[in-house]
C-alpha cells in the first residue's frame, strides 16, 4: 500500500502535467489512498479532466471531486438560450445520425441530457461533446437506452472480452448478467483497469445498464 503522502505527490504531478488543466486553483488532500479535490474548474470539462488524471495515479482508491465550476470574472458567461444552441451544434458534428433523439435541457448554465440511444458509446459522445461547451457549468446525463435484444450468451461475451483484453485480469472480476443489466464485481490493480472492464462490459450487445462495483487494490 503507498503512502498518502507519496500519492499526494504524484497526484499533483499529474494534475501539473495534464494541458487541459489550471492546477493553480485546485487543492489536494488524500487519506487511506481517497483523493479529495477541492477549488475551482474553468470548466465542467476541466473538472472532468481534473477527475481523469487523478484515476491514472497508482495507489488511488477513490475519487471526491468537490471542484466548483466557476466561470473567470469578466468572461461573459453564455445565456441559458445560446447554450443550448451551441449544446445541439455540438450533438449535431459529434452524432450526426442520432443527435435528433437527444435534447439539450439547460438552466442557469446546467445542461440536463434527455432522450433515446441504440448505443452505450453514442450517450457518452454526447455528454463528451456537450461538457466541452464553452460555458456549460456541469452535465446530467439521462439518456436511456433503446432496448434491444440481449444474447443468451451475453455474460459468456463479456468474460471473452476480458480474457482477450491485456489490461484486465479476468480471473478477479465476477460477471453477473440479469437481462440486459451487468454487474461487476471483483478487486482490480487500478482505476484504469477498473474503468477498462465497464467500458469492455458497455460494448456488448444487449447490454443496458453496468453496475461497477468492482475495487481497486491498494
Amino acid at each position: 500500500m503507498r503512502a498518502d503522502s507519496d500519492i499526494e505527490r504524484d497526484v499533483e504531478a499529474e494534475l501539473k502535467w495534464a494541458p487541459e488543466i489550471n492546477e493553480t486553483d485546485i487543492a489536494v488532500k488524500v487519506g487511506n489512498g481517497v483523493v479529495t479535490l477541492t477549488g475551482y474548474a474553468a470548466s465542467a470539462y476541466e473538472k472532468y479532466r481534473a477527475e481523469a488524471a487523478v484515476k491514472r495515479v497508482a495507489g488511488v482508491a477513490a475519487v471526491a471531486n468537490d471542484l466548483a465550476v466557476r466561470w473567470p470574472l469578466g468572461g461573459g458567461r453564455p445565456t441559458d438560450p445560446e447554450l443550448a444552441r451551441d449544446a445541439l451544434a455540438a450533438l449535431k458534428i459529434e452524432l450526426p445520425l442520432a443527435w435528433e433523439r437527444i435534447r439539450p435541457i439547460v438552466k442557469e448554465g446546467h445542461v440536463g441530457l434527455e432522450g433515446t440511444v441504440d448505443w452505450h458509446y453514442e450517450r457518452e459522445r454526447a455528454e463528451a461533446a456537450v461538457r466541452r461547451v464553452r460555458g456549460v457549468l456541469s452535465v446530467r446525463n439521462s439518456i436511456s437506452l433503446k432496448p434491444r435484444t440481449a444474447p443468451a450468451e451475453i455474460q459468456g461475451k463479456i468474460a471473452e472480452a476480458f480474457r482477450r483484453n491485456a489490461l484486465i485480469d479476468a480471473h478477479n472480476i465476477t460477471i453477473d448478467a440479469r437481462g440486459g443489466d451487468i454487474t461487476l464485481r471483483g478487486e482490480v490493480r487500478s482505476w484504469a483497469e477498473r474503468d477498462e472492464a465497464q467500458q469492455a462490459a458497455w460494448a456488448a450487445p444487449g447490454v443496458a445498464a453496468v453496475h461497477n462495483e468492482i475495487t481497486v487494490r491498494v
